[in-house]
Parts: structure tokens; sequence; C-alpha cells
């Protein structure tokens, strides 16, 4: 199994000293009105003094941060041997940047218009708010997520890492598929069973937010099979068989949604891995001759 303690323990402590990061900027760079508030970049945050000393701001942003740490940890644990590059630091900016990436797609899907109405705000769970108003705030976004995941490689190489088992590839991906799948879908059939309760039934799709409306009905429904497929695939390597066929169609389900495309993602990569022969097994026309 991927060590996910060290993975887990390197994302939160990078999460939690980015934050303290963030504050100084936020306190060095004061904005000019007079009512606190935040903005997001992909991992930078610039706030106000006053948001600082405020405890709720300080609860919401380490829950935040110390939230999104553990799920790079986690993704960075699972995919470490998969990255490329050689040094830890290296795979961090890595998986950092495929982070950009898959929460950019995400946005661009969930906002209908997009280009000519930009893309204001996104609720993924990993990286944050993308927004392309701005090229410098893009552009400081990216640096910084890069930063983060290099001070993630960083501390995973000063923890010690524990002795792993053999197992068969795209296994931990898979796992970490199931769970953030699982974790999402629930949270989504959450509010759509809060809605239904409300409307005495099943909601009618709103005219104004009918594509986000859409999509998180895709979530309930689409999206249970996915990560289910995905728990298949997940035990079926547990077996040392491959779960390709699962991993790739319960991987296809959650990214159809949008919403679930990071599981998505990770379910794909882990059944393809799934699917490859071990190194030491002897291929067929070896064992021939």
């Amino acid at each position: 199994m991927a060590d996910f303690k060290r993975g887990i323990k390197a994302g939160v402590i990078a999460g939690i000293v980015y934050m303290v990061i963030a504050g100084i900027l936020g306190a060095i760079y004061y904005d000019s009105f007079s009512v606190p508030h935040f903005i997001y970049g992909t991992g930078l945050t610039l706030f106000t003094w006053r948001s600082l000393t405020d405890f709720s701001s300080v609860y919401f942003l380490l829950s935040q941060y110390v939230y999104r740490g553990i799920v790079f940890g986690a993704v960075f644990a699972a995919l470490y041997s998969f990255l490329p590059g050689t040094k830890s630091v290296g795979k961090g900016m890595v998986l950092s940047l495929f982070l950009c990436i898959v929460a950019l797609v995400e946005s661009i899907y969930t906002t209908p218009g997009w280009p000519t109405d930009g893309i204001s705000f996104t609720g993924t769970y990993y990286i944050g708010m993308i927004s392309l108003s701005s090229i410098s705030l893009a552009l400081a976004g990216i640096i910084s997520a890069l930063v983060f995941g290099a001070l993630a490689g960083f501390l995973w190489d000063r923890f010690r890492g524990k002795g792993l088992t053999e197992e068969r590839k795209g296994r931990s991906v898979l796992l970490v598929s199931f769970i953030l799948g699982a974790l999402t879908w629930a949270v989504a059939a959450a509010m759509f069973l809060l809605a239904v309760v409300n409307s005495g039934g099943i909601p009618a799709i709103e005219p104004a937010f009918w594509w986000f409306d859409l999509l998180m009905t895709l979530v309930v429904f689409l999206g249970l099979p996915g990560f289910v497929l995905a728990d298949v695939a997940w035990r079926k390597t547990r077996m040392d068989k491959s779960g390709l066929k699962w991993g790739v169609a319960g991987g296809i389900m959650m990214a159809l949604t949008g919403i679930m495309l990071l599981p998505g993602a990770l379910a794909i990569i882990g059944g393809v891995f799934s699917g490859r022969k071990p190194a030491s097994e002897p291929s067929t026309a070896a064992i021939v001759q």
C-alpha cells in the first residue's frame, strides 16, 4: 500500500505553513476595502490583517487548508511512483500542475457560456477558485500552487517512510478515487435530499442555474455507480486482478458529472495502471521459448 500517513502528514503541514505565509502576505498587501474579504487563486490567499485576527476567518482558513492538505497528501502518496521525476520536490510540483489543470477543466465544464462569461468561481475542494479575469492573478495562482507542491514534496523527504508491501499497480490510486468520489457524492446527495424535503418532491431545475443543477443531479444518479465501480476495481486489485474495465467505466461516469472530475480521473488512471502486468511476471513469448 502507498504510504498515506506520510503523504497526509506532509500535505497538512504544508497547508498550515502555506496559510501562515498567506497571512503574512495579506498583512503586507493590505487592500483598500473597509470590509475584510478573501481572494482565492489556485492556492493563493490574500486577506486583510483584520480578517487574520477574526477567529471565524482563521478557523475557516485553517479548515480549508488542512482539508486541501489531506486531499493533496493522499493523492500524492497514491500517485508518487507514477509521477515523473526522481526528486520528491519535482513530483510535488508535477502533481500541483496536474491538479491545476483538472480544476481548470472542471471550472470550464461547470461554467456555461465560457469563455464569453468568464470563470468566476468553482466549488472544487482540492485547489480552490480559478479566475481568468486577471492574467496576473491566474499566474500568481499557478505559481503559488507549484510552491505548495514543492513544499509538500520537501516535507515528504523529511519524514521517514515505512516499509511497503508489494501490490498491483494502481491499487492505491483506485482507493483514493473511491474515497473522494464517495465523499463528493455524499455531500451532493445530502443537498439533493434536503431540496427534495423542502420542495416536497424532486426540485425543478432553475433557469438561472440550470447547468449546475443538471450536473448536481448527474452526481446523485450517475456519480453513485461511478464510485461504486471504482470500489469494485479496487477490490479486484486486492485479489491481484486487473481493475481496468471497472476503473475506466467508473471513472468515465464520475468525470461526466464534471463536479467529480478529480476522482473520475484518478479512477481511470488507477484502472489503466492496474491492467499492466507486474515487472516480475514473464511475458507469453518468454514462456513459449
